[in-house]
Formats: C-alpha cells, structure tokens, sequence
C-alpha cells in the first residue's frame, strides 16, 4: 500500500467522521486522560488491517501506542485479541469506529478471498479481483484480495488496456480496435480483448492481443476456446462465475479467474473494540 494515499484517506475519513469535534467524547473527558482498548474477533476469519490500525491512531496523535497481534493475510479465532490501543481517551474514542470499519471490512473481503482460493484449489490458475470496488476504497480493497492471496486486475482505466465488448461495437471489430492501441501506445503496454465466440477468440489472437478474457462462457466453452490460443497468450475468465460453481473452473486451463464478488458482495467480518484499561480503574 501506499502509505502516503494510506495517510491522506484516513485523514480525509476522520474529517467527515468528526467534523467540526466529537461533541459526545469532548464534553465527558478531558485531553489528560489515558486509557486503552482492545480490537476482539467476534467469528473466525482472515485479517487484513495492521497498517490501517497503526497509522489511523498515528494520525490522530502519535503518541498513541498500538499493538498488533496479527499479521495481514493470518486467520485468526473468534475470541482472539487481534490488537490493543493505548493513548489519550479522547483519540482512542474518536478513532475507533473509522479504524474499525475499515478493518472490519478488508478483513472481510480478504477472508472472501481464501475462500475462493481454498474453492478453486489450483496450483495453475490464480484468482483475482476487478475494478468492481467502493469509490475511494480501492487502493484498499484491492490490498486486502492480496492478503487474502488473490491477485489483482488493473487498478483503473489508467494501467492497463481492456478491450470490452462496448469498445468492440464503437470501433466496428477486434481489429480495427487493437491496431488503434498498437499504433498509439508505448511499447509497454499490455492489451487485453474480452471475448464471447469463438470468431472473437480468432480474430483476437490475429491481432496480436496480450490476453484473452473469456467472458460469461460456461468450463466447456472454455476449454474449447484456449485450444485457439497460442501459449504466449494469457488466458482469463470473468463473468457469472460465482463460489458456489468456482470449481467447476478448475480444469479450463486459463491463467486467470477475476471475481468481481471479491470486493462488491463481501461480508464485513464481526470485530469490536472494547475499553481494556482506563485512568479511573488504576
């Protein structure tokens, strides 16, 4: 991650989150006192979040302490302490549910994540994610697939062509739309075409595309279709693939699957936080 983008979001979320002060935490504490509180597991799962905690807290004051029992991509129990906050009340109480939520949910997406990789259970073919994620949440989202140990797709429309079916019908065919790329873009950039028929698959590998997206085709059209492509070819798969038929994509041979389930339908896992320590109980 980038922790400079880490610093700036999370800053940006507390201003929302605050705004002009927490009324409720400022008229009950004072600046001077001290407490500490605890991350708890509430289900089992997959933990993704050790920088968000550690730099949330940083942002608010760093004088904060954190400790972080888990590393990204660990599983962990439920019941498990996956870290402790010590610090001034007032930043702890302000920091919590911002710190949590996203914690919470990337430790959600990269549980989804294993789970789809223990599915798929290939040693050939990777699993991997799309830019089907949260406005402004991507740069995380995408952290927690890896921590789930998926791989990512192109981060936007900035890092990567893909030539999708829209992009076909403007440009009149696979053809004229990948020479329109090969004559305009560096030499270091990939093109990816997304394919349904079999006409489509030919006419993209003529053209000289770097990877070859089978979308919304069922494990045997697939294996007929990688038949047409030439091994220097990358190969993936998208499109109504889901967990419950995951497996059945197991023996297509395509490098890649893409779910975009990864990061639009995952369940945010159950994590609390609760007061460990304070001044008054010393």
């Amino acid at each position: 991650m980038n922790t400079l983008k880490l610093r700036s979001q999370i800053e940006n979320f507390f201003i929302e989150d605050i705004g002009e002060q927490d009324i409720t935490t400022d008229l009950i504490f004072s600046e001077d006192t001290n407490g500490e509180i605890v991350f708890l597991a509430k289900e089992d799962g997959v933990f993704c979040g050790e920088e968000i905690i550690k730099t949330g807290f940083q942002v608010l004051n760093n004088q904060i302490s954190t400790k972080v029992f888990v590393k990204d991509g660990e599983r962990f129990e439920s019941g498990q302490k996956l870290a402790i906050v010590s610090g001034k009340i007032t930043d702890l109480l302000k920091g919590e549910r911002v710190v949590l939520n996203l914690v919470q949910r990337m430790s959600g997406i990269a549980t989804l994540t294993q789970k789809a990789v223990t599915t798929l259970n290939s040693d050939y073919t990777k699993i991997c994610d799309t830019r089907k994620t949260t406005p402004g949440l991507r740069m995380l989202e995408k952290y927690a697939v890896r921590s789930g140990g998926g791989f990512n797709h192109r981060f936007g429309l900035y890092d990567g062509v893909m030539i999708k079916d829209n992009h076909i019908s403007f440009a009149g065919s696979i053809a004229s739309a990948v020479a329109s790329v090969r004559q305009n873009a560096g030499h270091m950039v990939k093109i990816e075409v997304e394919v349904e028929t079999e006409e489509q698959v030919i006419e993209a590998v003529n053209a000289g595309a770097d990877v070859i997206m089978f979308d919304n085709r069922t494990p045997d059209e697939i294996k007929e279709f990688i038949k047409l492509v030439p091994t220097h070819i990358i190969t993936e798969a998208s499109g109504g693939i889901q967990l419950s038929n995951l497996a059945d994509y197991q023996d297509t041979g395509v490098n890649y699957i893409s779910l975009g389930f990864l990061t639009h339908s995952y369940k945010a896992l159950d994590i609390s936080v609760k007061v460990l320590w304070n001044k008054g109980e010393e």
